[in-house]
């Protein structure tokens, strides 16, 4: 039932939805086997996430803050290698993700601006291709889960490398194939059924492999990959349910 709400409710409706569920949601599947680090709550154990195929998976979507393992690794990783906590940011966040939003947007430090294409929880609205911002403007970027979306992915990022202030500093995670080294496009696949077989989900368009940091790179970003699962122990990686392998490409202008 889960994976057919997934599949078949539109994503401004499912979010609206989500807000719902997350209040009830921790009373159901309070317990101490799982812990999530972003709200520090423990669970005996996270729902199932994911489409289909290799997108789906068990275990990883935590009831309360809706937090997936990607989620709960990222902030583990801006909290013990990145001043985001601490330092004063202009920070852009492209399609916020609902465990995350609530809490950026009440830290004192940060200057905080959400956006999406047609998102219910962005301040503002756009198509990424053509960013409505000035040249130099964030501190900080994320955009996470959306170049495997767009048209032309190598135009979005040179857009993400336009707004971002010298110094500054982006994540932008994405699907990724680590056994493939060249990112898979392939513009004769089109229906839902094909892009599910090729790319892991129906709505997208390619299925990066290794090559993304020369494609960060080419956008004119100094990249640094980070697998931070190996800094932390087996055990940890469990308790929190994180991506072990997951690549962080941490990108600086």
């Amino acid at each position: 039932m889960f994976h057919f709400i997934l599949r078949t409710v539109p994503r401004p409706v499912l979010i609206q939805l989500s807000l719902i569920f997350s209040k009830i949601a921790p009373l159901i599947y309070y317990g101490k086997r799982y812990e999530d680090p972003i709200s520090g709550k423990t669970y005996r154990k996270f729902l199932p996430y994911g489409y289909s195929g290799r997108a789906k998976r068990d275990n990883v979507l935590c009831p309360g803050s809706l937090s997936l393992e990607r989620h709960r690794l990222l902030w583990l990783y801006l909290k013990e290698k990145t001043d985001f906590f601490t330092a004063k940011h202009k920070v852009l966040h492209i399609a916020p993700e609902q465990c995350f939003y609530k809490r950026f947007r009440a830290m004192p430090n940060l200057d905080y601006t959400t956006g999406d294409y047609n998102s219910p929880i962005a301040d503002i609205h756009f198509d990424l291709h053509k960013a409505p911002f000035d040249d130099n403007s964030f501190d900080v970027i994320f955009c996470n889960h959306v170049l495997e979306h767009v048209e032309d992915a190598n135009q979005c990022m040179r857009e993400l490398y336009r707004i971002m202030k010298p110094g500054g500093f982006g994540i932008f995670q994405i699907p990724q194939d680590t056994n493939r080294y060249e990112t898979y496009e392939d513009k004769s696949i089109t229906s839902e059924k094909d892009r599910e077989i090729h790319y892991w989900q129906k709505d997208h368009v390619r299925l990066f492999g290794l090559d993304y940091k020369d494609k960060l790179a080419a956008a004119g970003f100094k990249v640094t990959v980070e697998d931070y699962t190996k800094e932390l122990s087996p055990e940890l990686v469990e308790r929190y349910r994180l991506p072990k392998g997951e690549l962080l490409y941490i990108s600086r202008k």
